[in-house]
């Protein structure tokens, strides 16, 4: 009975003392994972974590981290599984539900990722038009993509390889552009970068073998490239200069990390700090000397990088996470001075700057400025945006849609001249997120323009509405923009309809002309996706009738206010075309009010806004003897809708109207 008892007790007291081994194994290797992960050691800390699942229940913190490190790691797919794993927890954090449904949509999963959205608003209240509005984008992108833009998108051949390739910078000899790969003689040999397990950043040269091939990539020399991150970078022709982003590992003495590509927002811990900065190096020959940095590098307080010059070597744009700036990072700009140097850092402004992260522009050979950014409205991940209007007067910033934009991160936009041909960088082709370098093409599918000619005529046994005539045997002209083909010359039918071939993605320019009408001009880009689809164009034409008023449409003014709205500017321009195309004539622009307000009141609101709308016409090329500005105030009411009267506002807004005439012809 005595060895019976002691062997068992024995027995018990090994299994406890493996029990406790187990746990202390357990509470180091969680230890040594949070270390790796505060170091933003994410590959080793992913097995860790792994590792500690495999041997004992699954926790909490030890799920999420996974989850985390997988979306850091820009690995939808596996971020949005462990997610799913997380919420399953009792005490997940209402958070992880914005996180998972950022992962779906990430993975194209937009009516799920719309549903998380939706749950995360109810779980948390004061984040609901956040979320709100992201369940929105789901839609909107659905929408994209079944409408895409007429481009082929493809990777291109001979660059790519297994780790990130991005950012592409073509030019007459070839092709520059950032990787992270390792060769199969470094896979043993050079030491990995812990955060993604992959080599660290580099910037290589691939040779032209034609306009959109390339020879094998070469890295960049050691004056360029260091042993850490190099990339990505630009080269000014004109100059010979590469202009280049540098990373150094600064001692952290704040709570914030930088990736050396997107300024990942980091986690308490580790003694080093990512910041970037900008470098040039001047080619000679096949060396790269005179290696600078950027007169407003500050790496010891924040991150200045993705550089991007003017053609004309003008201006430099670049990112940075400076203070006083609108978000985590935005896009800045420095002019070059009459010394040479570069002028002080200026925020491009809130139209193009977000609370998000706005990084890696480019200006294009067709002048534009691209940049990705998840901070506009988008598809997922970051999106490259279009900046609308001209370099300090941007208006906005346009989504690039589908297929140039995806549920991934898509960056590092290159197009040529034409912009219907150029390249860029995105994930959507790798499950590990890793970028590849792909080549776009305009593709220009034959369809079907179906048009019609007409005028709108007062109908007075309507309440003075419009109604539609047809306006046959127009003659029209169609221009291709960019053909050498002579201009195709058609008329309208009986029926005012008239029909021609067209191509996706051309610009065409539609003139029609018929005597006693003005002359109306009209440009269409087709986008057809099937050669069986049609475009269908309206073109309006009105009658050159001296002194009969011609409403010009949707001109709306804000309350008690002159000034042309955006809205009212698209109207605008259009008068602005028809008196180009009709150079003869001199026109009075005038102004209606309602009957609300005073006398002496509106009629001095009216002079104010033909006063407004004739200086926007001069402002946009129409010389100013051409038009005459009135205001009639109420005094020309087109319905009974006068003092006292109660009317609906759709008949008051019949009197707010604006409209020209023709006084004369120059050459009469």
């Amino acid at each position: 009975m005595m060895h019976q008892f002691t062997r068992h007790t024995f027995t018990l007291l090994l299994a406890a003392f493996i029990l406790c081994f187990a746990n202390t194994t357990k509470a180091q290797t969680v230890e040594q994972a949070d270390k790796h992960f505060n170091e933003f050691e994410f590959s080793l800390a992913l097995d860790e974590y792994k590792a500690i699942l495999e041997n004992g229940e699954p926790s909490l913190a030890v799920v999420q981290r996974i989850a985390d490190i997988y979306r850091i790691l820009n690995n939808s797919k596996e971020a949005e599984f462990w997610y799913a794993q997380v919420i399953t927890f009792a005490g997940a954090d209402p958070s992880v539900y914005f996180l998972y449904a950022e992962s779906a949509k990430r993975n194209g999963n937009y009516g799920k990722a719309k549903l998380l959205f939706l749950e995360y608003s109810k779980r948390v209240p004061g984040q609901a038009k956040l979320a709100e509005r992201m369940a929105a984008s789901c839609d909107t992108a659905i929408k994209w993509m079944r409408n895409p833009k007429p481009f082929k998108i493809e990777k291109t051949a001979g660059v790519n390889s297994e780790g990130a390739d991005f950012s592409p910078f073509k030019t007459k000899d070839g092709l520059f552009f950032a990787s992270d790969r390792l060769t199969a003689s470094e896979q043993k040999k050079v030491e990995r970068y812990a955060w993604t397990g992959n080599g660290y950043i580099q910037m290589y040269f691939a040779p032209a073998k034609t306009d959109s091939t390339w020879s094998t990539p070469e890295k960049l020399p050691s004056s360029i490239n260091t042993s850490y991150h190099n990339g990505p970078a630009i080269f000014h022709e004109p100059e010979q200069t590469l202009y280049f982003t540098r990373t150094h590992a600064v001692r952290r003495e704040v709570e914030k990390n930088s990736d050396p590509t997107s300024w990942f927002k980091g986690v308490e811990g580790g003694t080093h700090i990512n910041r970037l900065g900008i470098y040039t190096a001047v080619k000679k020959g096949k060396r790269w000397r005179k290696v600078k940095k950027f007169k407003y590098n500050k790496t010891e307080q924040y991150s200045v990088g993705h550089p991007a010059v003017t053609a004309d070597g003008q201006t430099l744009f670049f990112v940075s996470d400076m203070p006083g700036g609108f978000g985590e990072t935005d896009i800045y700009y420095s002019e070059r001075q009459s010394n040479g140097d570069w002028g002080p850092p200026i925020n491009a402004g809130i139209k193009i700057n977000t609370s998000g992260r706005e990084s890696f522009p480019n200006v294009g050979l067709d002048g534009n400025l691209y940049f990705s950014s998840d901070g506009h409205l988008g598809m997922g991940g970051l999106d490259i945006f279009k900046a609308n209007g001209p370099h300090k007067l941007w208006t906005g910033a346009e989504n690039m849609k589908y297929p140039f934009n995806t549920s991934h991160d898509d960056l590092g936009f290159h197009t040529e001249a034409s912009g219907n041909r150029g390249l860029i960088s995105s994930g959507r082709y790798s499950a590990e997120g890793f970028d590849d370098i792909l080549i776009f093409q305009e593709q220009e599918v034959p369809c079907t323009l179906i048009g019609e000619t007409i005028e709108f005529v007062t109908d007075e046994l309507n309440r003075g509405k419009k109604k539609e005539l047809v306006v046959d045997n127009v003659r029209l002209v169609i221009t291709k923009e960019g053909s050498e083909e002579q201009p195709i010359e058609i008329r309208s039918d009986a029926n005012g309809r008239f029909t021609i071939p067209v191509q996706s993605g051309g610009k065409y320019t539609i003139r029609g002309s018929k005597p006693n009408y003005l002359t109306q001009t009209i440009t269409i880009s087709p986008n057809c996706h099937e050669n069986t689809d049609s475009v269908k164009v309206e073109m309006v034409f009105n009658r050159d009738t001296p002194n009969k008023p011609i409403v010009v449409e949707n001109i709306y003014y804000e309350l008690d206010k002159y000034e042309i709205t955006p809205e009212a500017a698209v109207e605008m321009d259009k008068l602005v075309q028809t008196l180009k195309d009709n150079p003869t004539i001199v026109i009075e622009l005038s102004s209606h009010t309602d009957s609300r307000q005073t006398n002496y009141y509106n009629q001095m609101l009216s002079d104010l806004r033909a006063q407004a709308a004739v200086d926007y016409l001069v402002l946009n090329g129409i010389d100013r003897s051409r038009l005459i500005p009135k205001g009639y105030g109420e005094t020309q009411l087109i319905n009974n809708c006068g003092d006292g009267v109660k009317c609906p506002e759709d008949m008051h807004q019949q009197n707010r109207r604006t409209e020209f005439k023709i006084l004369r012809k120059i050459n009469e």
